[in-house]
């Protein structure tokens, strides 16, 4: 992906899990969201139309393709007070492909980096399948992955590139930060588990 675009990438997820905690409104996000999706489709279509027929850039330009539609459809849904569940079954497709996307970067690039971040976006993606179509109580859990994810897959990696510093990332760096996003992620399910737990725990005993 491009990394101006990534870097984009980086702040509609650290809006949207602002928008998840409840500290930004829908609609003040949905905005956000269409200018990032304005972006990650306009950029596809020009990579493709110059790829001059090498099937690897267009492969690469399709995966920014499902960035640019989600953001515009979060965008339209939340400007529109239209239901969301239709963004959460399109997430569900997303993170589908988001493997194999990730298989493709580990196997054929040899792109340890982003086979990682692929599957931690296909994660991602189908915690929003969860939330938004499933309608499953994890809003604030899916906010601080979604916030943890716009630094670790997005925001820095876009940062690095830009400085030419990415490729100086190695193998044990790589494997070190995805265990501590793991431990992350695990702990902020705990906690946030706990908390719903409580609030249940409270309106049943008011009840």
């Amino acid at each position: 992906m491009n990394s101006v675009g990534l870097m984009y990438v980086g702040a509609v997820l650290f809006v949207n899990s602002l928008m998840l905690f409840g500290k930004i409104d829908g609609k003040s996000a949905g905005v956000f969201n269409l200018f990032v999706g304005a972006i990650q489709v306009i950029s596809p279509l020009y990579l493709i139309f110059t790829a001059n027929g090498d099937s690897w850039v267009i492969f690469n330009a399709s995966g920014i393709f499902l960035f640019g539609f989600t953001y515009l459809y979060v965008g339209i849904t939340n400007l529109k007070n239209y239901n969301s569940s239709g963004v959460g079954w399109y997430s569900l497709w997303v993170a589908i492909l988001a493997v194999g996307y990730a298989s493709v970067s580990f196997i054929h690039f040899n792109d340890v980096k982003f086979g990682v971040i692929w599957l931690m976006w296909a994660f991602l993606w189908t915690l929003f399948y969860l939330l938004l179509a499933s309608k499953k109580n994890i809003a604030i859990f899916t906010g601080w992955v979604t916030l943890i994810q716009a630094w670790i897959t997005a925001t820095i990696p876009a940062f690095l590139t830009l400085i030419g510093q990415w490729d100086a990332v190695g193998p044990k760096t790589t494997w070190s930060v995805t265990i501590l996003t793991i431990l992350l992620f695990i702990v902020a399910y705990l906690s946030t588990k706990s908390s719903v737990s409580s609030e249940v725990s409270e309106l049943q005993s008011g009840s």
